[in-house]
């Protein structure tokens, strides 16, 4: 596997040589044709939109959302948006904290007495930052399980493990475990189920109508649902769910380009997120894994933008930021291969600085 500075030269060499060629192209219609064209004709799809200076200058869909029922992918379509998610659970614990209902340096184990003595210096802030040290829920399930596990299955697994990779605070590993963690502090500060308290505090006040925390059984079904796919030998196979594909917190949000561009919208306001807030979210936090990217809340940082992708089963996603530019790019797509963050790289300067 490779290591992440060389990933993240890499994708820079790729950016540059994609949007030499892209540039070659005069207008900015074709130009995203030509970069979007693995996503166009009978496969897996994806749903693009670019805003700039609060209004979508490309807003589109390409390929299938569902390739048995011939449905094609389009701005309203919803993906799982997987890591993507994080931001959103990160603004509820912020929002909590705006209320008054908990404080960032609270212990964990404050709120989730069930984890071990080893877990007691973890606080809210290390859990965002991904510099807790908690052990990998992934690694913890057993082998041969084929059945779904949840947000308390994470927490029972994590609560038997009386052990660290290193001291909260002296390292940064990325921890999707941390984020199922502040998923159930949410419900334990609000008193709300989390599905429920991103539906009042967040989708509805927003105007995200088709966006939710889905939770198979509980609520209600995924309208426009886009279904995930791997593709091997030319042929498409439906690969939409895993055994940690029911986790909340971490990844279980699904949305749309559309939706997400309000959500955009809103970050550089104070109707959601206090000024406060919103410095916190963007704010790089010391360590880093990585030299080229820092981490703040929910989001990785890049120079002048802000960014995160979502990687799961069958769904690849991205949405970056140039908040200075007023210029955000959302690439949601339902394949599990091909990340899209080098493509929504080369897209943004497409429209940087016009």
């Amino acid at each position: 596997m490779m290591r992440k500075r060389s990933f993240f030269s890499a994708i820079a060499v790729l950016t540059m040589a994609v949007c030499a060629c892209a540039q070659a192209a005069a207008p900015a219609d074709a130009q995203i044709d030509v970069l979007m064209s693995r996503y166009n004709g009978n496969v897996a799809g994806a749903s693009l939109i670019v805003v700039k200076d609060g209004k979508a200058v490309v807003r589109r869909g390409f390929g299938y959302a569902n390739l048995e029922e011939r449905t094609k992918a389009g701005p309203e379509t919803n993906y799982r948006l997987a890591s993507v998610s994080k931001q959103f659970t990160a603004a509820c614990i912020l929002l909590l904290k705006q209320d008054g209902k908990l404080r960032l340096d609270d212990p964990v184990r404050k709120w989730l007495p069930e984890l071990p003595a080893a877990d007691a210096r973890i606080s809210l802030r290390s859990l965002l930052t991904h510099t807790s040290g908690l052990i990998d829920y992934e690694d913890l399930i057993p082998a041969d399980r084929t059945a779904q596990i949840d947000d308390n299955d994470v927490l029972r697994m994590i609560a038997a493990q009386n052990r660290l990779y290193f001291e909260p605070g002296s390292a940064h590993r990325y921890s999707n475990g941390g984020f199922v963690l502040l998923g159930l502090i949410v419900e334990r500060a609000s008193g709300m189920g989390l599905a429920d308290f991103m539906k009042k505090r967040i989708f509805q006040p927003l105007g995200m109508e088709h966006t939710l925390m889905y939770e198979h059984g509980r609520g209600p079904e995924v309208a426009n649902r886009a279904y995930g796919y791997t593709e091997a030998d030319g042929k498409w196979t439906r690969t939409d769910q895993s055994v940690t594909s029911a986790t909340r917190g971490d990844g279980g949000i699904y949305s749309s380009v559309d939706d997400l561009a309000k959500w955009d919208a809103t970050l550089c306001t104070d109707k959601l997120l206090n000024a406060e807030s919103r410095k916190l979210a963007f704010t790089p936090t010391q360590p880093i894994a990585d030299p080229d990217v820092d981490y703040g809340f929910g989001w990785r940082l890049s120079g002048d933008s802000v960014w995160h992708s979502g990687e799961s089963i069958g769904f690849n996603n991205v949405i970056i930021r140039w908040p200075k530019q007023h210029v955000a790019v959302v690439i949601l797509t339902n394949r599990n291969e091909f990340q899209p963050y080098p493509l929504a790289l080369t897209i943004g300067q497409l429209f940087l600085g016009r």
